[in-house]
């Protein structure tokens, strides 16, 4: 190894070294023991631009082991992208450029969001569907337009996770050739020795999943390194795992090898020692000049790589002038609007339909005016309604096919479709049956830190699952992603505002959006084909005005039970009591409303609200206040046919009435 290589190698150790000293607190095991191969990557291999971090056709690189931030700032800093010496200071201090885990969106030069471990396995994956997607799309013969590799650097811990097995397995069925996993493979984990909970056998899991395999004994060995990422690249038709055995804090003398060494400073002596076993006489944060000579070169190198991309699809503009523009706005997001799109209108005529029907429709509708549409269901496609009729599937050596067989993986489908947003020219969805969201908690969650613009599906939506019983009967789920910070939850009441939510999800950029279907069918509401197009992105809205001269009550309420709402109107008409009936398909979006608007829809002055969902009531009261009532559900359901379940837990519209006449008359 050069003199030019070890020194590189030393400062990224040491940089991972002063950073967690300086913040006192932070993982210097892992920079230390995987500096060489993440050096060697991306000295040899990976193909970026730091002067434009974001250059579409480079390769993109996940530090799926988030916890050791430090490796990949101090990669950013010596390899010339914008993150200075001062930005390394503040490690993990409030509101600097070097947070404890790498942030998307927030460090030039990060990929993905990480330290929630194995997600950045799935995220890898994603991206390299989205690649293999894009070049089937739009490559030709003598054109390779869409031409990178995944690369995603993991430890034992991210191979622990489940979603590792969920997401690699099914990689290794589609065949995802540029997509390359360097394996940490140290033998600690958090807690100690990793003998204590782990002893599978990586190599056998991995071929067994249809992967390349290769092994490196010693993670100094950068020679032997770039070879095996080179015997990856060569392999087209499988992913490929390069474990490389390493040592944690390697060159700590007391500490290396332990979980001593995992997850806080090493402390000064240790690092004095360490600095005069490298014969280091920098100052902290300071590096040797040769070194930081090297970022004009990988700026230079940098911008060479674009400028040879952008000629080549020049050239591809000019023989395929239709592809190259459509391509183009892919790339800029600038697809479509929502004033292009061309969606159904559905009128009370119109039979009633369940909002699962309807999202499939819309799909269909959508999917030839919106080619970056890409998704599929965790194999509940024909219960879900998301198939794409007139797209073929995407498989191995299919990768133009839009349909997608996540198979029963909910959470390796939540981290995957995170990672075709974070790829760029993919409008992704994913769907599966909403009690199942929990599976996928974690990677929404993640997409919402990153507001990433992924849309789920969520069908089968209450109570009126019915026979299929307490297992597959959401109760707290609304409630809890209501919670969430950035994900809209969009519950809509029937046709229309289905048609609306769609529209919405797929034309901001902002954040996840989660659409929560019905499975029973629901009569088209009065106004919605009116009113749905504008006013669902609102939040809430008035449906329906009071049908008598005075308005005393407000019934606010989602989804299926908007049509209850409309029933309980009607009757308390009957009683001379007017009631005027709010949709509110999403908190989050009325949230962002005006008070003025907010005002307009829910009076103030107006004190006996009510609220209507087959749903956990957390949360309601800060709509209905102190007088109102909240029809809902906070207890697990039952198995029985829906409308009998319904029935028995007080949904119907003389129970509902009957109650807030009662309420009225203890008032």
């Amino acid at each position: 190894m050069s003199l030019m290589n070890q020194q590189m190698i030393k400062t990224i150790r040491v940089l991972s070294m002063d950073m967690v000293e300086q913040a006192n607190s932070g993982h210097p095991g892992l920079p230390m023991g995987a500096a060489p191969m993440a050096f060697c990557l991306w000295k040899n291999h990976l193909k970026f631009n730091p002067a434009h971090p974001n250059w579409f056709n480079r390769d993109r690189f996940i530090l799926s082991a988030g916890h050791g931030s430090a490796l990949l700032y101090s990669l950013l800093h010596i390899f010339g992208y914008d993150v200075s010496k001062e930005d390394l200071r503040n490690f993990r201090q409030k509101d600097s450029a070097t947070p404890g885990h790498p942030e998307f969106g927030h460090t030039p030069g990060v990929d993905a969001t990480t330290g929630p471990l194995g997600q950045g396995i799935a995220m890898g994956v994603g991206m390299a569907m989205s690649e293999a997607h894009l070049a089937a799309m739009f490559n030709k013969a003598t054109h390779e337009v869409i031409d990178h590799h995944t690369f995603v650097l993991c430890g034992d811990g991210c191979l622990m996770e489940g979603i590792s097995y969920e997401a690699s397995s099914l990689a290794g069925h589609l065949k995802l050739g540029k997509l390359i996993v360097l394996y940490d493979s140290n033998d600690i984990s958090l807690d100690g020795d990793l003998a204590q909970s782990f002893s599978e056998d990586i190599d056998l899991r991995f071929r067994s999943a249809g992967w390349q395999t290769l092994r490196v004994p010693d993670g100094n060995d950068v020679e032997a390194i770039d070879s095996a990422i080179c015997l990856a690249k060569a392999e087209t038709t499988k992913p490929t795992l390069i474990e490389i055995k390493t040592v944690i804090g390697d060159g700590s003398p007391s500490k290396a090898g332990t979980a001593a060494a995992h997850g806080a400073p090493l402390g000064k002596e240790e690092i004095a020692q360490i600095k005069k076993n490298y014969g280091w006489e920098l100052e902290p944060f300071e590096i040797p000049k040769a070194v930081g000579y090297q970022k004009d070169y990988y700026l230079s190198k940098g911008n060479h790589h674009e400028s040879k991309w952008l000629q080549a699809f020049n050239k591809y503009r000019n023989d395929y002038p239709e592809e190259a523009e459509k391509l183009q706005r892919l790339i800029d997001n600038q697809e479509t609007t929502d004033q292009t799109l061309i969606l159904p209108t559905y009128t009370t005529n119109d039979a009633p339909m369940a909002t699962r029907d309807v999202s499939g429709t819309v799909l269909n509708a959508l999917a030839p005016q919106l080619p970056s549409l890409f998704g599929g269901s965790a194999d509940l496609s024909s219960s879900n309604k998301t198939m794409i009729k007139d797209s073929d599937d995407f498989l191995a050596n299919h990768y133009e096919g839009k349909n997608i067989w996540f198979g029963v993986r909910e959470f390796a489908m939540g981290g995957i479709l995170n990672g075709m947003a974070l790829h760029g020219g993919i409008k992704p969805y994913g769907a599966t049956f909403f009690v199942f969201s929990d599976y996928l908690r974690s990677a929404i969650r993640s997409a919402a830190l990153m507001n990433l613009p992924v849309t789920y599906v969520m069908t089968h939506d209450s109570i009126m699952v019915g026979e299929d019983g307490p297992t597959h009967e959401p109760i707290e789920h609304l409630a809890s992603f209501r919670a969430m910070p950035n994900l809209v939850v969009l519950r809509p009441a029937d046709a229309n505002e289905t048609v609306a939510s769609y529209r919405y999800a797929l034309t901001q950029q902002e954040n996840p959006v989660m659409l929560v279907l019905s499975r029973q069918a629901l009569p088209n509401l009065p106004t919605t084909d009116i009113k749905a197009s504008t006013d669902v992105e609102k939040g809430a809205y008035i449906l329906a005005e009071s049908p008598i001269d005075t308005t005393d009550i407000l019934l606010i309420a989602t989804g299926s039970e908007v049509s209850l709402a409309m029933e309980v109107r009607d009757y308390l008409a009957t009683e001379q009591l007017g009631a005027r009936v709010v949709s509110m398909p999403s908190w989050e979006l009325f949230e962002r409303q005006s008070a003025d608007y907010q005002e307009t829809v829910l009076p103030s002055e107006i004190t006996h609200r009510v609220a209507i969902e087959m749903a956990s009531s957390q949360g309601w009261h800060k709509y209905v206040g102190n007088k109102g009532t909240i029809i809902a559900i906070d207890t697990f359901g039952k198995s029985g046919p829906g409308a009998e379940l319904a029935e028995d837990f007080g949904f119907s519209a003389t129970k509902i009435a009957n109650q807030i006449l009662a309420t009225l008359q203890k008032n």
